[in-house]
C-alpha cells in the first residue's frame, strides 16, 4: 500500500521535476570521481579481471602482509623501543575493519551499482536546491576521505621508516639489508594505507546518504509554508520513510558489526595497556594509539551521522503539530474577528516566539526542520480533521535510521554511552584498582 501510493507521487511529479533541467549527463562528472576512487583502492569489479585483482589484492594486503610482517618482525629479542607487544591486537582490528568494510562495498557495488547505491538514479525526482546541494556534498567526501586517511598514513609513514632505519641489524633481513627493509617498509605502508582507505571509505559513503536525505528533509519542511494538501504531504512523508527504510537495512550489518568490533579492540587494548607488566609510550603503543583513533573515528561517523538525520526525520512531528496549531488558531481568529482581543495586524504572517528576547544564543542551533518561529497560514482550506490525523500519523510513524528495530537517536547514543562507559570502569577496577 505505502510503495503504491508513493509510485503514485512519483508519477505525479515526473514531468515538473524533470523540467529543472538535471540529467545524469550532468553529473556523470562526481560519478567519476566515486568510480576512480573506488579504481584507486581496487574495489572497481566491473568485471571478471577486475574483481580478481581486487581480491587478490584485498587478500593480500589485508590478510598476508599484516600476518607475515607480525611473525618474521614481531622483534621480540629487540631492545624495548622496537618491541611490538601490541601488534597482534592492532593487525587483527584493523584487518577486520578492513575486511567488514571490503565485503560491504562488494555486496553493494555488486548488487545495486553505484548510481543506486548513492541514490543518484532518482535525484532527478527532487528539487534544483536538493540536487545542488547533494553535489556539494559529493565533493566534500572526498576531500573528507581525505582528510581522515593522510594523517594516519603519515603518522604510519614516520614510525615504519624511524623503526627500520634505526633498527640495525636487530631487524630480520633477506640478502641486502638496505634493500630488504626498503621493501619491507613501503608493503607495510601500503597495507596501512589500503585498510585504512577501505574502512572510512564506508563511513563517509554512508555519511553521503544520509546528507542526501537531511537535504530532502529540509526540502519537504517546505510544504508547511505553503498551500499544501494533506494527502501529498503524507505520500511525500512516505516515501521519505521508504528510502530511509532500505539504507537502514543495507547498512544495518555493518554498523552493529563495528560497533562490536570497537568495543571488544579498545577494551582489549584497555586491558593489555593497563596491566603492570605492559611498557606503554610512544615507540611501543603509538601503533595502537592510531588504530584505535581509526575505529573509533569510523564508528563516530557512522552513528553521528545515523542519529543526525533521525533527529531531523523525528523533526517533523514537532513541525506539523506547529502548523496544525497555528492553523486552528488562525481559524479561531477568523471566527471571532468582532472580539478586540482576538485582532491581529496580520493574521498571515511569521510571528518569530523570541523576538522580543535580546539573547541570540536561543535561536542558534535553529533550522528549516527544528526552529522557534511560527509558521504562515496556509492551512484555511484544510479540515481539522485532517490536519489532526496528519498529526497522528506523524506521531505513531516515526521515520530516520534503525537496526534490527532499534532507532538510532541520541538516545540510543547516550545508552551505548553509558554501557561503555559502565564497562570502561569496571576494566579499571580490575587492573588498576579503580572504582
Amino acid at each position: 500500500m505505502e510503495e503504491g501510493e508513493t509510485g503514485i507521487l512519483l508519477h505525479s511529479s515526473n514531468k515538473e521535476l524533470l523540467s529543472s533541467g538535471y540529467s545524469m549527463h550532468e553529473n556523470s562528472e562526481e560519478i567519476k570521481k566515486i568510480k576512480s576512487a573506488l579504481t584507486w583502492i581496487f574495489l572497481d569489479q566491473s568485471n571478471l579481471w577486475r574483481a580478481g585483482l581486487s581480491w587478490t589484492l584485498f587478500f593480500l594486503l589485508t590478510i598476508v602482509v599484516p600476518l607475515v610482517s607480525h611473525f618474521v618482525f614481531s622483534c621480540s629479542s629487540c631492545d624495548v623501543r622496537h618491541q611490538r607487544p601490541f601488534d597482534v591486537l592492532v593487525q587483527v582490528s584493523l584487518s577486520l575493519f578492513a575486511t567488514l568494510s571490503f565485503v560491504s562495498l562488494s555486496r553493494f557495488a555488486r548488487k545495486y551499482g553505484i548510481k543506486k547505491f548513492l541514490f543518484l538514479d532518482k535525484l532527478y525526482e527532487d528539487s534544483e536546491k536538493v540536487q545542488q546541494g547533494y553535489t556539494l556534498q559529493l565533493h566534500r567526501s572526498m576531500k573528507i576521505l581525505s582528510s581522515f586517511v593522510l594523517p594516519s598514513v603519515i603518522a604510519e609513514s614516520i614510525y615504519k621508516i624511524w623503526w627500520f632505519s634505526s633498527g640495525g641489524k636487530q631487524i630480520p633481513y633477506l640478502y641486502n639489508g638496505v634493500l630488504s627493509n626498503i621493501f619491507v617498509c613501503i608493503l607495510l605502508i601500503c597495507s596501512w594505507l589500503y585498510r585504512i582507505s577501505i574502512s572510512f571509505l564506508v563511513c563517509v559513503l554512508f555519511r553521503l546518504i544520509c546528507c542526501l536525505q537531511i537535504l530532502r528533509l529540509e526540502e519537504f519542511a517546505q510544504v508547511f509554508e505553503k498551500e499544501s494538501d494533506v494527502s501529498s504531504i503524507m505520500l511525500e512523508h512516505l516515501r521519505i520513510r521508504r528510502t530511509l527504510r532500505v539504507i537502514s537495512h543495507r547498512f544495518r550489518v555493518f554498523i552493529l558489526s563495528t560497533l562490536i568490533l570497537v568495543t571488544i579492540s579498545q577494551f582489549l587494548a584497555l586491558l593489555l595497556t593497563t596491566e603492570p607488566s605492559s611498557t606503554v609510550n610512544m615507540f611501543t603503543a603509538g601503533e595502537l594509539a592510531l588504530s584505535s583513533i581509526t575505529l573509533v573515528t569510523g564508528l563516530f561517523m557512522c552513528l553521528r551521522s545515523a542519529a543526525k538525520i533521525t533527529h531531523k526525520a523525528q523533526a517533523v512531528t514537532s513541525l506539523a503539530a506547529k502548523w496544525h496549531a497555528c492553523a486552528t488558531i488562525s481559524s479561531f481568529d477568523d471566527m471571532n474577528d468582532d472580539t478586540p482581543t482576538a485582532q491581529t495586524e496580520n493574521p498571515h504572517a511569521v510571528y518569530p516566539i523570541n523576538s522580543s528576547w535580546d539573547s541570540d544564543e536561543e535561536g542558534d542551533g535553529d533550522d528549516v526542520l527544528d526552529n522557534t518561529n511560527m509558521v504562515p497560514i496556509h492551512a484555511s482550506t484544510v479540515s481539522y480533521q485532517k490536519r489532526q490525523a496528519l498529526v497522528s500519523y506523524f506521531e505513531h510513524n516515526k521515520a530516520g535510521i534503525t537496526v534490527y528495530g532499534f532507532m538510532l537517536d541520541r538516545t540510543w547514543l547516550h545508552t551505548i554511552f553509558a554501557i561503555q562507559l559502565s564497562l570502561t570502569l569496571w576494566i579499571l577496577n580490575k587492573t588498576i584498582g579503580i572504582s
